[in-house]
């Protein structure tokens, strides 16, 4: 009988190894006067991790028998957007962490000027590697793949979220403000990253909700789970600091429902979503474990 839990893992150890490779190609070292903030994007990025994002791009891309260095590129996009976000949320007018993946932060490691610097560079070279012909060969997915990240990550997605975070630490948030909270800060880049392989493969618009549908139900998932992490988590494990939404009073899926319930809610998400992928039959396989991995994991 297979292992569907082990060929899950091996795949996403594999997929973390190749889209390190791409993102390792793409930011090439150099001995120019900006080679301090090259070094600084290279650490935060190539430092490892789950890969969650990437993993979901490779994997509805296959869905579409998208080519795989086109999955790969739009991958390391996504990678780099999300790589952005965790330099400047840990810096100190944001979450003020030292620790992230259980080595010190970029501002730590460097300092706060060039955390900054490598921050706006990860982004704007992820716009840069989603435009290139290498990517796709047709303008008009290039141009889609930039429209989607582009509103996933700005004002009204990842970045509009942090916002209303910071906004929250001095307001009181019920449960339907911090869905609405979650679904921009994390949620949007999750729900994206599933659509960009329909959008390299020109899947049709009924696949495309579909996976919409699954990314939106793992992405809340994936915060019930971090809320979770954070009351109940090893740091060690984890990889950063824990406690800290109690000890900034901050309203979380795990304040407002407890620890039973946001668990059981995480629980449902993540067969929900599973759920939403009948329609690929056996080749989503891999992202239904996904879901049950997401809920699951102790870092």
């Amino acid at each position: 009988m297979k292992d569907s839990n082990s060929e899950f893992q091996t795949a996403l150890g594999e997929n973390a190894k190749q889209v390190t490779d791409m993102l390792d190609a793409l930011m090439p070292l150099t001995d120019t006067p900006e080679a301090r903030v090259v070094d600084a994007m290279r650490y935060a990025s190539l430092a490892g991790g789950k890969r969650v994002r990437p993993f979901l791009v490779t994997q509805s891309a296959a869905l579409f028998g998208v080519d795989s260095t086109s999955a790969l590129r739009a991958a390391a996009a996504v990678e780099m957007v999300h790589c952005y976000s965790l330099v400047h949320d840990d810096l100190p007018a944001m979450d003020n962490d030292d620790l992230r993946r259980g080595q010190p932060t970029c501002h730590i490691k460097f300092d706060e000027a060039t955390a900054i610097l490598a921050g706006d560079a990860l982004l704007t070279k992820a716009f840069e590697v989603l435009a290139a012909p290498q990517t796709h060969s047709d303008a008009r997915v290039r141009a889609d793949l930039v429209l989607a990240l582009a509103k996933a990550a700005g004002d009204h997605g990842m970045v509009g979220g942090q916002m209303m975070d910071l906004w929250a630490e001095q307001n009181d948030l019920n449960v339907a403000q911090i869905t609405r909270l979650q679904r921009m800060k994390t949620g949007d880049l999750i729900a994206v990253s599933a659509e960009a392989g329909a959008i390299l493969g020109k899947a049709s618009e009924e696949a495309r909700s579909a996976l919409h549908a699954y990314a939106h139900d793992i992405g809340l998932a994936f915060q019930i789970a971090d809320d979770l992490l954070d009351v109940e988590g090893d740091a060690a494990l984890v990889g950063k600091a824990t406690g800290k939404d109690a000890d900034a009073n901050k309203a979380t899926f795990v304040s407002l429902l407890g620890v039973d319930k946001a668990r059981q809610q995480a629980a449902m998400l993540s067969e929900q979503a599973a759920g939403h992928l009948e329609m690929f039959g056996e080749k989503a396989d891999l992202l239904k474990e996904l879901a049950r991995f997401i809920v699951e994991r102790r870092a």
